[in-house]
């Protein structure tokens, strides 16, 4: 019964998202209030439908109900409930439903913070997004239900795959769609624009909130897959410019530059048809990405369907959307006005030169994925691009911005002085050589290179910290005065220097990482020793294990640093019967900011276990910088400045004529 009403509920919810699709704006363009206002009840109703039908799934799987053919295949009894409810979108299924749930989602939380928006563009607005769910609804009836029946329903499920009966699995798929899915606000707010033909300042502060809240949760969510990747996998990369991780990371890129736009756009009116451009883009861009997930063009362990129809159904919906939006956009283009000028040298021409930058690299990003697979589909033939490629082409292009990322905050609206504001950061920069002569010191090996990583990496942290030292006057007013300075900048600009800063933590770790890495693999016996710079790993023991659906095979190593214990670490394999799967569970033990990372392979029949041992030196700052980053878009959003919004225009009430005495 449960399956059934879910099913219910979806086919509601369709019907509900054509209605939000059509009244709404039938309403804004014949200017009929009731019609426009329909827009609310309508989003809020296909959010509690969809609800519905999400719960309705989650509890099949939790009840292990195998009368259903999702459940069957994706689920097992003697699974712990954690996974069993994560697998309700590990699936192809299941995580089509939970992407129009968050869309709903958004489109809900667009009534209920919305009010200060123009009856007209949030009618606009919300009848896009009914779109978007229409079709995204029918895409999941039509071929890919999650409450079908099967006629002989077996005892037991197929169990979910191995390799995502993993926590990350619960949070790194809906952080990911949080910021994938709310990229469709950005994109509605464009669409509505153009169609009423209004864009100013005030639709550029009315879309950054929705824009940033997606830009934050599509970082943590890249953090959090990048660390399942890591620990899970066993393989000890963070990141491995797989196709489908590209995916997430294109539409992240062009958010950045659409954030950055947007600023101009509403401080100084300006770039507006950059900002509708980076709108669109940025959501055609999620769009690609749940295509080559869900297409079956991909083999990939993020990859969901191998079912071409599917992917045929998806190409439609991704055409209509994304060519729609570009044909609207190249039809309305014409009639934007740029708004206020600016010289090339000026906040406004940073923030240029970091779009040029970003969408270049997204560009790059773009062709490196694509590329193989057109040429796949038109000749045949089978190539690979991979890391050396995007490292020269994405590393060469994000060098120089990230270069410039301390002068922006720095340079003044219209006109800046770029020759001042070098001689404000010079103390930055004289820091940063210091870092770069203390680290070419302290390390051994590695690129020559790798020290000017690190410099640059201090001078982006420095360079953040000196805009908020200006703004202060520390060092030319009274510490009182200071202070009552730094309470009076704006959150936002807090945001904006610990994003900054997050970046530059990032690119620590991810120097230190890929530059002083230690790293031995070798085949050892119980009792015998592994040595890794000062550390050495000593095979204590190997264990039988078992869990609720597996069974595994543990090694325990003792960790001695110079000869001090420094207790020990673990490392196993899995087999998983229902999948006759093996999975590898690498050991990481982590020392302040660093990590040793052991991986298991096989055993022999003579009892020798081959392993790989590695030192990952400040490999957490990788992921603690795009933490930091997540905060930094956090305390911006909680600018009242943005969580107000632009105002609604007052209306003026004439006074009654007061009669001739």
């Amino acid at each position: 019964m449960i399956a059934e009403l879910g099913q219910y509920a979806l086919a509601l919810a369709f019907a509900l998202s054509l209605a939000q699709m059509v009244l709404p704006a039938w309403g804004a363009g014949r200017g009929d209030a009731v019609l426009m206002g329909a827009a609310g009840p309508l989003a809020l109703a296909l959010f509690a439908f969809i609800a519905f039908a999400f719960g309705a799934l989650v509890q099949l799987y939790v009840t292990s109900d195998f009368t259903v053919v999702n459940v069957v295949e994706n689920s097992h009894s003697q699974m712990p409930v954690i996974y069993r409810v994560t697998s309700t979108w590990g699936n192809h299924e299941g995580s089509m439903l939970l992407w129009v749930f968050v869309l709903a989602f958004f489109g809900a939380l667009v009534v209920v913070f919305g009010s200060n928006l123009p009856d007209r563009l949030k009618a606009y607005v919300l009848a896009v997004q009914g779109a978007i769910a229409a079709a995204f609804l029918s895409f999941i009836l039509f071929t890919s239900n999650p409450f079908l029946r099967i006629a002989a329903p077996p005892a037991e499920g197929r169990s979910l795959n191995p390799i995502l009966q993993d926590p990350g699995l619960a949070i790194h798929p809906p952080l990911l769609y949080l910021g994938y899915v709310g990229l469709s606000i950005s994109f509605a707010f464009a669409i509505a624009a153009l169609i009423e033909g209004r864009i100013d300042a005030a639709w550029a502060r009315w879309v950054r909130p929705w824009t940033l809240a997606a830009w934050i949760f599509l970082t943590l969510g890249i953090a959090m897959g990048s660390y399942w990747a890591y620990y899970e996998l066993g393989w000890g990369g963070w990141w491995f410019w797989d196709p489908v991780e590209n995916a997430s990371l294109m539409p992240w890129l062009a958010a950045t530059a659409l954030l950055h736009s947007a600023v101009v756009m509403e401080k100084r009116d300006a770039l507006k048809v950059w900002t509708i451009l980076l709108a669109i883009l940025s959501f055609s861009l999620s769009l690609v990405g749940t295509f080559l997930v869900r297409s079956g063009v991909l083999t990939s362990v993020h990859a969901f369907a191998t079912d071409p129809a599917r992917g045929v159904f998806i190409l439609a919906i991704l055409t209509v959307f994304i060519a729609g939006g570009f044909a609207l956009f190249a039809f309305r283009a014409s009639e934007l006005k740029q708004g206020g000028l600016f010289a090339p040298v000026s906040r406004e021409g940073a923030l240029v030169l970091n779009n040029l930058f970003l969408t270049a690299a997204t560009a790059a990003v773009l062709v490196g994925t694509l590329y193989p697979l057109a040429l796949e589909a038109f000749t045949g033939a089978k190539i690979t691009v991979g890391p050396p490629y995007f490292n020269l082409a994405f590393g060469g292009l994000m060098l120089p911005l990230v270069f410039a990322m301390p002068f922006g905050p720095l340079l003044a609206w219209k006109r800046g002085d770029l020759l001042g504001v070098a001689q404000r950061l010079m103390l930055a920069a004289g820091l940063a050589v210091v870092a770069a002569v203390v680290t070419a010191a302290a390390t051994t090996g590695g690129p020559v290179l790798a020290s000017l990583g690190v410099a640059l990496a201090v001078f982006i942290i420095l360079g953040a910290l000196t805009d908020i030292a200006e703004r202060a006057g520390i060092g030319k007013v009274s510490a009182r005065i200071a202070l009552a300075r730094l309470a009076g900048v704006p959150r936002s600009t807090y945001g904006t220097a610990i994003a900054h800063i997050g970046v530059g933590v990032c690119l620590i770790g991810i120097v230190s990482e890929t530059s002083w890495s230690l790293e031995k693999i070798a085949s050892v016996r119980v009792g015998e020793t592994i040595a890794i710079g000062t550390r050495s790993l000593t095979l204590d023991r190997l264990e039988n294990r078992s869990g609720p659906n597996f069974r595994a095979r543990t090694a325990v190593f003792a960790i001695r640093d110079d000869g001090m214990p420094q207790g020990t670490i673990e490392a196993s394999r899995r087999m998983f019967a229902a999948r006759q799967m093996a999975t590898t569970e690498a050991g990481i033990r982590t020392f302040g900011l660093s990590q040793l990372y052991v991986s298991m392979g096989e055993e022999s029949a003579d009892g020798q276990v081959s392993v790989r041992a590695t030192y990952k030196p400040v490999v957490t700052l990788i992921w603690l910088g795009a933490v930091v980053m997540a905060l930094g878009g956090a305390l911006s959003l909680a600018d009242r400045r943005l969580r107000v919004g632009a105002p609604r225009p007052a209306t003026v009430r004439r006074r009654a004529p007061v009669p001739a005495e």
